[in-house]
């Protein structure tokens, strides 16, 4: 069956669909007609069909295969489990007001309590020769519940007494995506037409024969990052949430040369919304970074560079934060060269995911690429001096040899360009949000800092890889809709929140 797609799949490609342009409202109806096509092809001969709704998308999708039912000449019924002024979708709405104008060929009748639940009994008695199930789709966490509940039952019960044919949209109503079974009710579905690929436990549970259906989502939607994969990793905050929740950073950078690349990171950690960033800098610098800025800390590290005094000082802190960031304006002094590999190897070994970029690279260029939860952030340049091997300009062939890199060294490698290619061995994606005005110096610390704060609060480094990418790059689009080329690194922090709140809008 290929791969098993789970709630959070089915997201992203609908959110990154919505990104290529592709309008969810199509999505549901190419959903909603492929269930009827199916019925008018396999089960021609039945005319009676009742397509029982849920107020959620999954019930949008139950709307449209009515109408175009109605439309093949079949007597439909539909039924809504919920009340009307519930649908919860735009587009799910605008499906439902069309059938409500369809008074000749659809009958429509609203469940909206339990007390009327026996009508459902008395629809199903009726010589009905199919039952649609779309109640549930495949965002149910736990079990069915509820009227949802009552109505999964009624269904249930119905089938085995009066022996119709139920065809499930997507999923059984009642069946647990996340889980991959059923831990309650579920629909005892004949047939299962479901979108685009299997979903998560449809190998190991009975959900009848299992048909999947393209609906039109473009392999891009796989391919090319976009808000889903954000929107996937962004740790979601409740009123009871406290400091902490949402990620602690440790930025080891700085040096005489540069002290603003660990503050650029740290900045962007900051903005993009971890609740505790540390910079760990030598101490000749440390004051400056703090001018920068009242919001950063900065725990000094003794002597004039990064050191392997800098390594007794930072052992006994880094299990205390979520991620590290090496790299930053560290600088090229063999000492700082050696000490930050020897940090890469020993954070690596804790566990604590780790991001290298800038000088750090070229620390574990010339002492060692550690393997471990590391993501790398190089430039063309640096994953030449990594691999001793020039990426080719060609997409699919870059993404190839950085796939090949990434699963040699058990890291994940997001190599930064026009196009970002990342991959973890095993996955490759392509990240095309940035312009040119982001060759100023800074915007990689930038970068680091964003998708540390993404390492801290999702568990998947490809994800948060790929959501780095995503947002550093718009916030960059932003901020050149407003300063063009001369735009600063400083001016792509300030955007990562209005990008944020577009993407939790939606």
């Amino acid at each position: 069956m290929g791969k098993y797609l789970s709630p959070m799949d089915v997201y992203k490609l609908d959110k990154n669909s919505e990104f290529l342009g592709i309008d969810t409202l199509l999505l549901m109806e190419n959903a909603g007609r492929g269930v009827a096509d199916f019925i008018a092809s396999e089960l021609k001969d039945k005319k009676k069909i009742v397509v029982i709704c849920g107020t959620g998308n999954n019930g949008g999708d139950g709307f449209v295969s009515a109408r175009h039912l109605a439309s093949l000449g079949y007597d439909v019924t539909v039924v809504l489990i919920g009340r009307s002024t519930l649908i919860r979708s735009d587009i799910a709405r605008k499906n439902f007001e069309i059938l409500k104008r369809m008074i000749f060929s659809v009958k429509l009748i609203e469940i909206d309590d339990s007390s009327k639940i026996s009508k459902l009994e008395e629809i199903l008695s009726d010589n009905v020769d199919i039952v649609v199930d779309a109640i549930l789709g495949v965002g149910i966490k736990g079990s069915a519940r509820g009227l949802a509940l009552e109505a999964i039952r009624k269904v249930n019960e119905a089938k085995r007494r009066y022996g119709f044919i139920v065809v499930s949209i997507d999923v059984p109503s009642g069946f647990n995506v996340f889980e991959g079974k059923s831990l309650g009710e579920v629909i005892n579905a004949d047939y299962t037409v479901t979108f685009h690929e299997p979903k998560k436990g449809f190998d190991k549970e009975r959900v009848g024969k299992v048909l999947v259906k393209s609906i039109g989502i473009p392999p891009e939607a796989e391919l090319i990052v976009g808000p889903g994969d954000v929107t996937n990793c962004l740790k979601r905050r409740t009123n009871w949430s406290h400091k902490g929740d949402f990620g602690r950073v440790l930025i080891i950078g700085g040096s005489k040369d540069y002290s603003g690349a660990p503050a650029l990171a740290a900045m962007a950690a900051l903005r993009t919304g971890a609740d505790l960033v540390i910079v760990a800098a030598p101490e000749p610098i440390s004051n400056v970074i703090r001018s920068f800025s009242p919001n950063l800390i900065v725990k000094p590290l003794p002597g004039e560079v990064i050191d392997e005094r800098s390594l007794k000082a930072l052992e006994s802190i880094i299990t205390n934060f979520d991620v590290v960031v090496l790299g930053p304006g560290i600088g090229l002094a063999d000492e700082t060269l050696e000490a930050a590999a020897t940090l890469a190897r020993m954070i690596s070994e804790r566990n604590v995911p780790l991001l290298i970029d800038a000088d750090g690279l070229k620390a574990i260029a010339k002492h060692g690429i550690p393997s471990g939860r590391i993501i790398i952030t190089p430039h063309a340049g640096e994953f030449s001096i990594l691999f001793n091997e020039k990426p080719p300009i060609e997409l699919e062939q870059r993404g190839e040899i950085v796939k090949q890199k990434a699963e040699k060294y058990g890291i994940t490698i997001l190599l930064k360009g026009h196009v970002d290619v990342i991959s973890d061995g095993h996955v490759i994606r392509f990240n095309t949000t940035g312009n040119p005005g982001m060759t100023v110096g800074g915007t990689g610390d930038v970068l680091s800092g964003i998708t540390a704060t993404f390492m801290a609060q999702c568990n998947d480094l490809l994800l948060a890889a790929c959501s780095g990418a995503f947002v550093s790059g718009y916030a960059g689009d932003l901020a050149f809709q407003k300063r063009g080329y001369e735009l600063l690194a400083t001016d792509v922090i300030e955007e990562i929140p209005s990008v944020l709140k577009l993407l939790r809008g939606g």
